[in-house]
């Protein structure tokens, strides 16, 4: 008679977890799915449960319990896309700071129905670095619960919770955007926004309205366009037909300045000659742009690095629920690189708009 093979275990479930929990099945369910009508407390009864029981969704055989040091040598990074130079150079950073520090990194798309986070809770990793991606409150708990740690990359709102964050000096920028333009005689002004409730297109433009109004020049217009070079261009374009119309405009993106350019051209206005243009990121597309873009030039790629330091250095402080202090938050600085795209204002439209 042959032996018996090896006794698997049993794979955790979902009654495993809500028994332990103290709860129900679709109660779980909820947490896991990054549900908003649940308590704190539940969910975090909830999470303790699952790394009690070494419950996985979709996986093969029950896990351990893992603490932080044993998990995995691999972190998330978390985007809404990976199109675009900028998605890409901050890739690079974040790899190459995984690379020296002996870990992987898994690239997570963040699509509307908010998915990631589940994402997230089935592989343990080390932690996440999430990019361009504003995360809801119950996300955070989610992610706090489980005991991922979270940096965010720009964050695009202020944070519904205490998270380490990586940008950059978004209000120097615009102002030194501002400054330049200033200095070359520009009196009249347009700014191209992104996202009207992101915080650093915001502070862009607060930073290029504050150095106007110390050298005593009237407000500028301005239009969102959503970060879209088409949109950009069409905002520009309702700009550029006033009669009244800017010697110089302010986009805060590169894309986005780029549509500015694409009016230019269609309503027949030389740059920088009839019209100076300033951009925001320093992207490789704005050097190759004719003529090539003068930008506030800010380190992505070096934003993405500083992210995966800070998430491991900010270890101490996430293990501390009780500390009162701040969370880590790092700003790298911008400089403005002067290219072919901005020039002398035309003495013909200074005198015009006075």
């Amino acid at each position: 008679m042959p032996s018996p093979g090896p006794v698997r275990a049993k794979q955790p479930t979902l009654s495993d977890v809500a028994a332990v929990a103290g709860t129900s099945v679709p109660t779980v369910s909820k947490v896991l799915r990054g549900g908003t009508d649940v308590s704190p407390a539940t969910r975090e009864r909830v999470m303790d449960a699952v790394r009690e029981v070494g419950y996985a969704k979709g996986g093969s055989r029950p896990r351990a319990k893992v603490s932080v040091s044993e998990t995995p040598p691999l972190i998330h990074l978390v985007v809404n896309h990976v199109d675009g130079s900028w998605a890409n150079r901050v890739l690079v950073g974040v790899e190459q700071a995984a690379t020296a520090a002996n870990v992987d990194v898994v690239i997570t798309i963040a699509r509307g129905d908010g998915e990631w986070v589940s994402r997230l809770l089935r592989r343990p990793s080390q932690g996440a670095v999430v990019v361009l991606v504003d995360p809801t409150s119950v996300q955070l708990a989610v992610l706090s619960a489980a005991r991922i740690p979270v940096v965010l990359v720009t964050p695009m709102s202020r944070p519904a919770a205490a998270v380490p964050s990586v940008g950059v000096t978004n209000w120097e920028g615009g102002r030194s955007a501002a400054e330049h333009l200033l200095g070359l005689g520009h009196r009249r002004f347009g700014v191209i926004g992104g996202g009207r409730e992101h915080l650093y297109s915001t502070a862009r433009i607060d930073g290029f309205r504050s150095a106007l109004r110390e050298a005593g020049v009237e407000d500028c217009e301005v239009a969102y366009a959503d970060w879209s070079r088409e949109q950009a261009a069409q905002q520009a374009a309702a700009m550029l037909s006033a009669d009244d119309r800017p010697t110089a405009v302010f986009a805060c993106s590169d894309v986005m300045a780029l549509g500015v350019v694409d009016a230019a051209s269609e309503a027949g206005l030389g740059i920088p000659t009839e019209l100076s243009v300033v951009g925001f990121d320093d992207v490789p597309e704005a050097e190759w742009a004719s003529p090539p873009l003068t930008t506030v030039h800010q380190p992505i790629a070096e934003m993405g690095a500083e992210a995966v330091g800070l998430l491991f250095r900010s270890r101490a402080w996430l293990g501390r629920p009780e500390s009162k202090s701040a969370p880590p938050r790092v700003d790298l600085s911008t400089n403005l690189v002067v290219r072919r795209s901005t020039g002398p204002a035309s003495t013909d439209r200074i005198a015009a708009s006075s």
